[in-house]
């Protein structure tokens, strides 16, 4: 029996993507196309892959657009025919329908992140739960952290990772470079999403609750945040820059979040 199947995925989707504009004037961040679907799609993929088939959608800005996505699914991700006279379709399956099981929560268009899985609590039935932000792609083994997680018994576990450096960084010396790596992976680590929740956690969640600051600030004074750091692939879509390189990535065959292949 899958042992993930029953546990929800909480995906945060209702913010502005205001360092998006390029791509976010007319829909919502997640709806941006990685290799010709959604970046949302690619990271439900990824859970999937791991045994996870409930979804739990936080919306907001735009929420609609994912909906209409989902609701009209095989022709937004398929080939399709229509023979307009005869009122008739054929869906040529690219993308064949998943085995999900999708809530569409309207959480507010200005909800900070942990108000808006303050207002899913209803939604969510089980001892733990998995949080993740709708822009971010990884190789991160899924099946690993909750087993990490539920071994530490601590209410939240997040997944910690190495950014990549937004510039190249030279090493010089007598005025000749000796080195050059383009935007190398840098050393700290930082907060990387992919979270996994026991239910206390909604005892330190508001409305008006930023997950990142406050509620994670006193979990961890309270030793109760668990860190799994991962050190594979991970990529924030946060600029039109990270869209072009994440789709060039994808032209180029170098897909390393593509777990499910």
């Amino acid at each position: 029996m899958n042992s993930h199947a029953s546990i929800p995925v909480v995906i945060l989707c209702g913010g502005m993507g205001t360092r998006l504009r390029e791509e976010t004037e007319f829909k919502p961040k997640p709806l941006v196309a990685v290799g010709g679907m959604p970046i949302l799609w690619h990271i439900m993929k990824i859970y999937g892959h791991h045994g996870f088939r409930r979804f739990i959608l936080c919306l907001g800005y735009k929420g609609h657009l994912i909906k209409e996505f989902f609701l009209n699914y095989p022709w937004m991700a398929n080939d399709v025919t229509l023979y307009l006279k005869r009122h008739r379709q054929v869906v040529h399956e690219v993308h064949p329908p998943e085995d999900w099981e999708i809530t569409f929560a309207d959480t507010g268009l200005e909800t900070p992140t942990g108000g808006r899985v303050a207002r899913i609590r209803k939604y969510v039935d089980t001892p733990d739960f998995c949080v993740t932000y709708g822009d971010g792609l990884s190789d991160v083994d899924l099946g690993r952290l909750v087993a990490f997680h539920r071994a530490r018994g601590r209410t939240a576990t997040l997944t910690a990772v190495h950014p990549p450096s937004p510039f190249g960084v030279v090493e010089a010396r007598g005025g000749l470079a000796r080195s050059f790596k383009e935007k190398p992976r840098l050393e700290g680590l930082i907060n990387g999403g992919f979270f996994v929740f026991r239910r206390g956690i909604f005892r330190e969640l508001r409305d008006d609750s930023v997950l990142e600051e406050e509620p994670l600030r006193r979990l961890a004074a309270r030793r109760q945040l668990a860190v799994y750091e991962h050190q594979g692939f991970w990529m924030c879509m946060d600029t039109f820059k990270d869209v072009e390189r994440l789709n060039r990535m994808w032209a180029e065959g170098r897909r390393p979040w593509v777990v499910w292949k």
